[in-house]
């Protein structure tokens, strides 16, 4: 089994995932039920850990930056991943 490198904070992961796929920080905040304060505060948190924006904004929407849309096709692969994995363990 290999060892994983510096992990970022999985439930910003958690929560970047989210606000990534539905492009909405108040979707992602409607999905994960909390508010849309929790899931800006973890989106700040992710990038502090990772040194690098993950969303700009545009007006009042937010867009996923060159790094942002990196991350959250890998972070959405890893997570069915783990979802698919618990599935069959169940």
């Amino acid at each position: 089994m290999k060892q994983p490198g510096k992990v970022p904070p999985l439930a910003a992961l958690r929560v970047f995932e989210a606000a990534a796929r539905l492009g909405s920080i108040s979707a992602a905040a409607t999905e994960l039920h909390v508010t849309h304060s929790a899931v800006s505060q973890q989106i700040k948190t992710l990038e502090d850990s990772l040194g690098v924006r993950l969303f700009g904004r545009s007006g009042r929407n937010v867009v996923l930056t060159s790094a942002g849309r990196e991350l959250a096709l890998d972070a959405n692969e890893a997570l069915c991943a783990i979802a698919r994995s618990a599935q069959r363990v169940r």
